[in-house]
């Protein structure tokens, strides 16, 4: 299950160890359809932290990473970027990404 994430949660999330990230909306389709393959990662990878930010609830962070299409992923390692994303991706491509930044 993903951890939403906002201004205040965001950098102690991906503070330490493996995160990724998905900046998404609600009203965004590819953006629905990437979070039950969020989930799967989630599932199939249990020691990488999995959020989401709702970019029209925190424009601040979304600004900040410079997200302009959605969905974007990031992956992140002790709190620095390693990859990301534009677009929906399946579940392979992440965890070999995740696999790849460990």
């Amino acid at each position: 299950m993903s951890t939403e994430l906002n201004s205040q949660t965001f950098s102690g999330f991906i503070a330490s160890g493996l995160a990724l990230v998905d900046f998404w909306a609600p009203w965004c389709g590819p953006c629905r359809m990437q979070m039950p393959i969020m989930d799967q990662v989630a599932e199939q990878m249990p020691d990488v932290k999995v959020g989401k930010v709702n970019v029209d609830e925190n424009t601040e962070l979304a600004a900040q990473f410079g997200v302009n299409t959605i969905p974007y992923l990031i992956i992140f390692k002790d709190g620095k970027k390693v990859s990301d994303f534009i677009g929906m991706r399946q579940a392979n491509v992440l965890t070999d990404a995740l696999m790849a930044a460990r």
